[in-house]
């Protein structure tokens, strides 16, 4: 799957390799728009490392988490090998959750450090934590899912389309011409204080040891 749609002129793959904390972004472009955007800065700022799949043909194609894993890419490869621990930045809709800002993946502990700092960056929205509330294939629970593959798992984050929009330009943040929404800028600045806050947490760990 991947291979076939790698083999697209339309397709092709980001990789910056930094520190062991990662960010993902492979269904970036068109497909979940804002996503890259909002993952390769979030990585560039906190000297975190960065892996994006993005489409720019106006029909993406959507493959499942699960399928990425299944034939990694070079880039993929030296990506995942590279990194301890992930963020994967998502898109998603659904009526209902037009406000919420969902925390899965299976690094609970991660999950419960970036809440707080998102909440307090994006007070419009709702952070959901708790798997049993958050829609089941949106949860990034299955161990074939890129989030759980680093060593320490990881935090999917899914964001829904109010996030990803600029409400003042009418279409979709850093995209066809459309300039960067107030609050992606919000949100890339609580990414990278969450990042340098949980470093910081591990650093202090390890001296004490």
């Amino acid at each position: 799957m991947i291979t076939k749609l790698l083999e697209r002129e339309d397709v092709s793959e980001e990789l910056e390799l930094r520190s062991t904390f990662g960010f993902m972004a492979y269904h970036g472009g068109s497909l979940e728009k804002a996503t890259d955007v909002i993952a390769r800065e979030a990585a560039e700022r906190s000297n975190s490392s960065y892996y994006g799949l993005i489409q720019s043909h106006e029909d993406p194609i959507h493959f499942a988490s699960t399928q990425l894993l299944e034939e990694k890419s070079k880039s993929l490869k030296l990506f995942l090998d590279h990194i301890q621990i992930v963020v994967t930045i998502h898109g998603y809709g659904r009526e209902h959750l037009f406000y919420s800002v969902l925390l899965g993946g299976r690094n609970r502990q991660l999950a419960n450090h970036f809440a707080p700092i998102l909440r307090t960056a994006l007070q419009d929205y709702e952070f959901e934590t708790v798997l049993e509330k958050i829609p089941k294939e949106l949860r990034g629970q299955h161990t074939k899912n890129p989030v759980n593959y680093p060593p320490l798992g990881g935090l999917q984050l899914e964001l829904p389309p109010t996030l990803r929009w600029n409400r003042e330009e009418w279409g979709w943040s850093d995209s066809g011409g459309i300039g960067r929404a107030k609050h992606v800028d919000q949100l890339i600045d609580a990414l990278v204080l969450g990042v340098e806050q949980w470093e910081m947490k591990k650093s202090n760990s390890l001296e004490k040891k």
